[in-house]
C-alpha cells in the first residue's frame, strides 16, 4: 500500500521541533520529547526554596554566623531543581530562578534573625518568626550583614541568572 505525500511536505526535511536523529529518519517527534511544566515543577521549586532556607537557618544558628556564602549554593540548588522540574530554558526560567534565590535569601535571613533574637527573648525560632515584623527584620538584617555578606548575596544573584537561563 502506498501513501501519497502532499507536494509541499518532504519527509526528509527536518522540522524545527524534531530532534536531529528523527529528522534524518523522517520520523515524527515523540509525544514526551517536549518537556512541560506540571504542578510537580512548581512543587519542586517551592520545596527547594523552603528546604534550602531551612538548611541555611540551621547551619547559621549552629555556627552563630550569617553564612551568606550559602546563597550561592542556594542559587545552584534552585537552578538544579528547575531543570529537574522540566522548566524550559529561557527568560522565564531565568526570572524565576533569580526570584527564587531572592526568596531563599529573605526566608533564610528572616529565620536567622528570628532564631538569634528569639534565643535572647526565650522564644523558639517559630514563635519568634511570627512576632518579627518587617521593619524590625530590616534593622536586624542591616546590623547582621557585613559588606562581604552583601557581596556574597550579589554573587548569588549573578550565579542564579547564569545557572537558570
Amino acid at each position: 500500500m502506498t501513501v501519497a505525500v502532499p507536494p509541499d511536505h518532504h519527509a526528509t526535511e527536518p522540522r524545527a521541533h524534531a530532534s536531529k536523529s528523527e529528522a534524518t529518519r523522517g520520523e515524527a517527534p515523540q509525544a514526551g520529547a517536549e518537556r512541560r511544566m506540571t504542578p510537580l515543577s512548581w512543587l519542586l521549586l517551592v520545596l527547594g526554596i523552603f528546604g534550602f532556607a531551612a538548611f541555611w537557618v540551621l547551619l547559621s544558628l549552629a555556627w552563630d554566623r550569617q553564612c551568606s556564602w550559602m546563597a550561592v549554593l542556594g542559587a545552584l540548588d534552585i537552578a538544579w531543581m528547575m531543570r529537574l522540574g522540566g522548566w524550559r530554558p529561557g527568560p522565564r526560567r531565568l526570572a524565576f530562578g533569580v526570584l527564587a534565590t531572592v526568596a531563599i535569601v529573605l526566608f533564610a535571613n528572616w529565620g536567622i534573625a528570628a532564631g538569634q533574637y528569639g534565643a535572647v527573648m526565650g522564644l523558639d525560632p517559630l514563635d519568634s518568626a511570627s512576632k518579627l515584623g518587617p521593619n524590625f527584620f530590616l534593622i536586624l538584617f542591616q546590623l547582621a550583614n557585613t559588606g562581604m555578606d552583601l557581596i556574597w548575596l550579589g554573587i548569588a544573584l549573578i550565579v542564579a541568572a547564569v545557572a537558570s537561563r
